[in-house]
């Protein structure tokens, strides 16, 4: 593998030549399938996926069977940053959403990149930090906000992922993601649908106007975003 196959994760792409270099026997491209689950929650992580594209949400699964997504992670991040904290598994599990391609790597070969003290590791712990703004913002975001204005916001989050206008998500999906009804992501995205933001027919959704979809979203959007750019501005 080269940088160049890897530019696609940014923070792969932000790495030093020389240390990816360093990273380049060990990493691994996979195609990532909808509905394949890279980490169950409680079990032992083996390997940390780099996104190149695509879409994976982590989940929080109640007793009850009940799920709401806690973060979305594409190109821009990492599944598995909890085995560099100290810990062996994850409370959530790590859902492909969206197909695409990632490159793998041995939990344990990582952690010797990332103990060095390298750019690696400072990458990673401001991903860290961006990831629990994304969690924290969305706890909020589910108990203060209407479920359009939610819908909006989590579909310019997978705008932002896939970088295509066009993608596959069932209302079912959806609403299993965002802990909401059927009924209410029905109701919802027809309201964004008759407003001429978005295009929805069985499973197949088109963003028109993402600009509207914006002024639709609530700021929690925004929130995540500064946070992110405000992290990664002199670090990528």
């Amino acid at each position: 593998m080269s940088k160049n196959e890897s530019q696609q994760n940014q923070l792969l792409a932000a790495l030093p030549n020389y240390e990816f270099q360093r990273l380049i026997p060990h990493l691994q491209t996979v195609k990532l399938t909808v509905g394949e689950i890279l980490d169950q929650p409680y079990e032992t992580i083996e390997y940390v996926y780099f996104p190149h594209q695509g879409m994976i949400s982590l989940v929080a699964i109640m007793e009850n069977g009940t799920t709401t997504e806690v973060a979305i992670v594409g190109k821009e991040g990492v599944i598995g940053i909890s085995t560099l904290l100290g810990s062996d598994c994850s409370i959530h599990c790590a859902m492909v959403q969206i197909a695409g391609n990632a490159s793998r790597i041995k939990v344990d070969l990582l952690k010797q990149e990332f103990n060095r003290g390298s750019r690696l590791q400072k990458l990673l712990l401001l991903y860290t930090q961006a990831r629990l703004t994304q969690i924290t913002q969305n706890a909020a975001c589910y108990s203060q906000h209407l479920i359009e204005q939610r819908l909006a916001r989590w579909l310019l989050t997978v705008h932002d992922c896939v970088q295509q206008d066009n993608f596959s998500l069932t209302q079912e999906i959806i609403a299993a993601m965002l802990g909401v009804r059927r009924s209410g992501i029905t109701k919802a995205a027809n309201l964004l649908q008759k407003a001429e933001i978005i295009s929805y027919s069985r499973g197949n959704i088109t963003i028109l106007n993402r600009a509207a979809l914006e002024s639709a979203s609530c700021e929690c959007y925004w929130i995540i975003q500064q946070e992110f750019q405000r992290l990664f501005r002199f670090n990528v």
